[in-house]
């Protein structure tokens, strides 16, 4: 772990911490402001669609002024986006705060790309490890997003609009981490340059298209879950320090592993981490279901976490394998684009099934995606075995 490595990890926590403190609160805000209940998760949905969107400008700016311009960019739109947040909020503006979060889904795209610098800091033998370990300086976000909520919501007398306002101090912070970061330089570009395969071909590969598929569909069933557990919970009569208890211990879950993924995946291989992470989400959903004490809602979210944790580091380093450096920018774009755009349906599907169908039913229908990736799992096990070659 070098300087910049660390640097990275910690901007990695503050971009989590930006992203449970939203998560915790656009769906109660929602709920306050919008017309009808089943809007309610409506500016958690636009946070992700504008991710979204934003991916095609992020794989630009990225490629115009390197990791470094683009992500210090991200956050000057994080920056703002929190101001409007907060000013929807005094404004009791529902469809405002929506646009304000569309707007925050810019820095998102950017965020989502701090995994796979991690990768381009490391050595080639340290890559998982690198991966890893950044993703693990999203336990910060675990202690801190929560936590800043819950202190911050009464900051004002309009609720939760203290919350936004803490938030963008967050991102003044990012601001500064990110200025001491050095990142490779931009190769220079040459009229005749080797632009690498097309996107199509490049997105045929089974291994780019089980990466894709765990990272868009371990992301969904997470979001789906997360998004709707605060609602769920403030039906069940539990109060926001309850909600904001289980979302920690949920980002525990997802980052505390990325101290040793990254070791358990060179000792295991790629396949059967992320095979470990179906059937942790498996768990997850069958506690669900078991009930709503307070203790069920934990458990099922902390494994929940720890499986999208061994589901999405295994994912982004089984994309390592599917493109080269000069493909890079497309071919992550692709990859964030596709979880995304399965992160913007299940942010809408959270809050009209659990407002109408109820939290079991949630559940229930969550088995889908994880039986999907599971099966996506054994297809690339089989691909590879037909053509010798082990994970």
């Amino acid at each position: 772990m070098n300087k910049n490595l660390w640097l990275l990890a910690a901007a990695q926590g503050l971009f989590l911490t930006n992203n449970v403190v939203l998560i915790a609160i656009n769906g109660l805000v929602g709920l306050s402001l919008a017309p009808l209940g089943w809007m309610a998760t409506l500016p958690v949905m636009g946070y992700v669609v504008g991710g979204a969107l934003s991916t095609p400008l992020v794989a630009r700016t990225q490629s115009a002024f390197g990791r470094k311009g683009s992500f210090q960019i991200g956050l000057l739109v994080a920056l703002g986006s929190a101001l409007l947040c907060a000013w929807a909020a005094f404004d009791k503006n529902f469809w405002l705060l929506v646009s304000a979060t569309v707007i925050a889904g810019y820095y998102s795209a950017n965020g989502q790309l701090y995994r796979f610098a991690a990768a381009e800091l490391a050595a080639p033998e340290f890559r998982e490890k690198a991966v890893s370990l950044v993703l693990a300086g999203g336990l910060a976000g675990a202690v801190l997003g929560p936590n800043l909520a819950a202190r911050t919501r009464n900051l004002t007398e309009v609720p939760f609009a203290g919350a936004y306002l803490a938030l963008a101090v967050v991102a003044l912070l990012s601001l500064a981490v990110i200025a001491f970061m050095q990142f490779p330089p931009l190769p220079p570009k040459k009229a005749n340059a080797d632009q690498g395969r097309p996107l199509a071909q490049i997105m045929k590969q089974p291994a780019f298209i089980v990466a894709t598929a765990g990272a868009a569909l371990g992301y969904g069933v997470m979001n789906l879950l997360m998004a709707a557990t605060p609602l769920a919970m403030q039906v069940c009569g539990f109060g926001f320090d309850d909600a904001a208890l289980v979302l920690e211990w949920h980002v525990i879950g997802m980052f505390a592993p990325g101290f040793f993924t990254g070791h358990l995946i060179k000792r295991f291989g790629v396949l059967p981490i992320m095979g470990v992470g179906v059937v942790l989400n498996a768990a997850c959903i069958a506690i669900a279901l078991t009930g709503v004490d307070l203790h069920q809602f934990l458990i099922a979210l902390f494994l929940l976490g720890v499986g999208w944790n061994f589901l999405f580091t295994g994912s982004t380093t089984l994309s390592l394998q599917a493109y080269r450096p000069e493909e890079k920018d497309r071919a992550q774009a692709a990859i964030n684009f596709c979880v995304f755009a399965t992160m913007a349906v299940t942010s809408f599907a959270s809050g009209a099934l659990v407002t109408t169908q109820g939290w079991a039913m949630l559940n229930v229908g969550s088995l889908v995606p994880v039986a999907l990736t599971g099966l996506a799992l054994l297809w690339l096990a089989a691909v590879r075995r037909r053509t010798h070659n082990p994970a």
